[in-house]
């Protein structure tokens, strides 16, 4: 009899359990993404050189609300709002845009999904804008979703309190690293020219957590997006626990 009991009270707690994870989440499981691409050029022009904007998008059907963030960090990224207002939709700078535009001026602003893991949706966003000058200006950012926290992770979410200095220093270690990988650590007048700084654009990708840099920021324009890669062991005690990979 008592075998009996305790086997109806297994079979309750795995119905229990069953029933839970219908209403959970699963965080595991990646959210669907769906590609929005398309490549205008300015209303009546059909020469070679023609204005033209090429969005380049992702969408989460299943939270509206990560849409959102990523079409206005992308509009972040472009001329107009270092200008003024942004515009409210990437439509409508499209339009404001290819208004304004010159021959041989394009837009180019894309966000891809760069990794999914423990419910984090790793958003990567580039752009480059060419005003018809020997190059054009590449730009960069990262956005990191928390599905469980439903926010955007800001660098102070990541870190344990206090920790701040810590991370900047262990990334100041990763720079060096990436001088004696690239050999300018034997070039005195690049380590004077292009000190370390702090850069806004980190992603937890499951590697290793990565700070990446605008061009110009740590290294000349030929040299592009420089990526620092930190290792997580090396944020034992600086990252918060939960946001190692595996651990989440």
């Amino acid at each position: 009899m008592r075998l009996v009991k305790l086997t109806s009270v297994a079979v309750l707690a795995l119905a229990l359990g069953a029933c839970q994870s219908l209403f959970t989440p699963n965080y595991r499981a990646p959210l669907e993404v769906k590609r929005e691409a398309w490549e205008h050029v300015k209303p009546g022009c059909s020469e070679s050189d023609c204005p033209l904007v090429n969005i380049d998008t992702v969408h989460f059907p299943a939270l509206p609300k990560l849409d959102a963030i990523v079409e206005k960090r992308l509009l972040q990224l472009t001329e107009d709002n270092q200008r003024g207002t942004a515009p409210s939709s990437l439509q409508a700078y499209e339009q404001a845009y290819l208004a304004r535009a010159d021959k041989r001026n394009s837009s180019y602003l894309q966000a891809k999904v760069r990794e999914q893991h423990d419910g984090l949706v790793i958003v990567e966003l580039s752009s480059y804008l060419d005003s018809g000058g020997a190059h054009g200006m590449p730009g960069r950012g990262f956005i990191n979703y928390s599905r469980k926290l439903d926010k955007v992770l800001t660098l102070d979410d990541m870190l344990l309190p206090g920790q701040a200095a810590t991370f900047w220093k262990t990334a100041e270690e990763s720079h060096r690293a990436w001088l004696i990988s690239t050999g300018m650590d034997k070039d005195p007048e690049f380590v004077k020219t292009w000190p370390f700084k702090q850069s806004p654009h980190i992603a937890l990708t499951y590697g290793a957590l990565i700070v990446k840099y605008e061009v110009y920021a740590i290294a000349p324009y030929s040299m592009g997006h420089v990526e620092l890669k930190i290792p997580y062991p090396r944020l034992n005690g600086v990252l918060k626990p939960e946001l190692f990979p595996g651990r989440g």
